[in-house]
């Protein structure tokens, strides 16, 4: 862009101007010589036909010796700034203001005009310089009698051609510097933020997504709402590079952990750390930490296929109350240990949905585990059922440990845990709510979390009823 775009604009703009000045000074000048002689031409020939019909016409044969009629001619002249002669048909001077010779222009001809009133030129060498000389016939009774002519220096038109050309050129110029201002409109506005766009594009192909030559952009103008989209972007592929960061470290951490177990208790089994009669007890740990991986690695599997965009939902109508029951069933065993119950209410044992049944029964068992999981011991978890339009919703409360305000959005990410969690709640991969989030948002129904820290935590969600229901 620093070669092409706007040196290419600039050297466009010199050429305009270049063209402009040029097209000016060459044919807009002598166009308004051409029309200023033009009109020059008319006045004089309205003068002289004046003229002639009050002072010539009938007295064309007296006029030579009538020093009356020759002084008002006179002045008629010096009035105009143009000599007068008269000219008989023959080529005769009759009369003249001027001082040349009176001697006959034989090789005068009328013809020499062609159509026109008026010629430019020496007429005949009679001048040193250019007159504009303009030629009325005196006719009387249907014939010429003669010709007046009206010779006028055509070099006094210079000064009016001149001033015309001087407005032009200033008007020109104006013009030209108005022109700078839109230059620099431009610059401040289209070329100098393109080019910061242009270095902050390369910082960020360099991976600095933390450039700041674009934090004063605005959305005023489209190159701004341009720099806000990028900047914006570079934030969310920073975020992404950090989360990718935190996933990569989460992933690790929970694929170490178990293997570190396993790979040591078989290393004491091995080494004869741990006595026959013992073993059994912790081959049941290396067991239950190789069914932990197997969980971890079926969970990233699912999201991967949820990525990937083209993943099938075998939606059918179905009653989603027993398969609240079947997945409440399912967690008896780990309810007895912390002595916890559940509650499920709903005015109804019949509520058609329209949707994923494997799915659906996925979200439910992992929202209620996770309830389960961060319940007191002694407690119990509620499951909600109810209607309302279209839509039926689904809630799993506890009276649990609750989620901080600042960290509820969170909750969503992939592999992410709370500082909690990772204490006494160690246990999960941090993938259960990400995928309950990507089932919901595929079946484009809503989920949500309300939840107020050290008190208990509601999800909500929600299907399309059955048609007809």
């Amino acid at each position: 862009m620093r070669k092409t775009l706007y040196y290419t604009f600039i050297l466009a703009y010199v050429l305009v101007f270049i063209c402009t000045f040029l097209i000016i000074d060459l044919w807009t000048s002598d166009k308004d010589n051409k029309t200023l002689c033009k009109q020059k031409a008319r006045d004089l020939y309205d003068t002289a036909n004046v003229i002639s019909d009050a002072y010539i016409k009938d007295n064309f044969y007296t006029l030579k010796n009538d020093s009356d009629l020759q002084g008002r001619i006179l002045a008629q002249s010096r009035a105009t700034d143009a000599d007068f002669q008269l000219i008989d048909y023959t080529g005769n001077v009759i009369y003249r203001t001027d001082n040349h010779s009176e001697s006959p222009l034989h090789v005068f001809d009328i013809t020499d005009f062609g159509n026109s009133y008026y010629t430019i030129g020496k007429f005949y060498d009679m001048y040193d310089t250019d007159m504009l000389t303009v030629v009325v016939p005196i006719t009387n009774d249907f014939s010429v009698d003669g010709y007046l002519f009206m010779h006028y220096d055509i070099s006094n038109l210079s000064d009016v051609h001149l001033d015309i050309m001087n407005t032009t050129y200033i008007t020109f110029f104006l013009m030209f510097l108005l022109t700078l201002i839109i230059l620099f409109v431009f610059t401040s506005t289209v070329f100098i933020p393109l080019k910061k766009i242009s270095a902050a594009a390369r910082e960020y192909a360099k991976g600095n997504f933390t450039y700041e030559g674009l934090e004063h952009f605005t959305e005023d103008t489209e190159i701004g709402r341009l720099g806000v989209s990028l900047n914006f972007m570079a934030h969310e592929l920073d975020t992404m590079k950090t989360d990718e960061k935190k996933f990569i470290a989460n992933i690790s951490h929970d694929f170490r952990s178990p293997l570190t177990s396993i790979k040591g208790y078989i290393e004491a089994m091995k080494d004869g750390t741990i006595p026959p009669q013992m073993q059994n007890k912790y081959l049941d740990i290396v067991l239950f930490e190789t069914d932990r991986l197997t969980k971890l690695t079926e969970n990233l599997l699912t999201l991967n296929r949820w990525d990937d965009r083209g993943n099938h939902l075998n939606r059918t109508n179905f009653n989603i109350y027993p398969l609240i029951r079947q997945n409440l069933a399912s967690l008896e065993g780990k309810c007895a240990k912390k002595n916890i119950n559940f509650m499920l209410k709903t005015e109804s044992k019949y509520y058609m949905v329209y949707a994923d049944k494997d799915k659906i029964s996925q979200v439910i068992y992992n929202l209620t585990d996770n309830a389960l999981k961060f319940s007191h011991n002694n407690s119990a978890i509620t499951v909600s059922l109810s209607s309302k339009g279209e839509k039926v919703f689904v809630s799993v409360k506890d009276n649990g440990i609750g989620i901080p305000k600042d960290l509820q959005n969170k909750i969503w990410d992939r592999f992410y845990k709370t500082d909690l969690s990772r204490g006494k709640y160690k246990t999960g991969s941090g993938l259960g709510l990400a995928i309950a989030k990507e089932i919901i948002q595929a079946h484009d129904e809503n989920i949500n979390v309300i939840s107020t820290e050290g008190v208990g935590t509601e999800f909500i969600f929600t299907l399309q009823k059955s048609k007809g229901m």
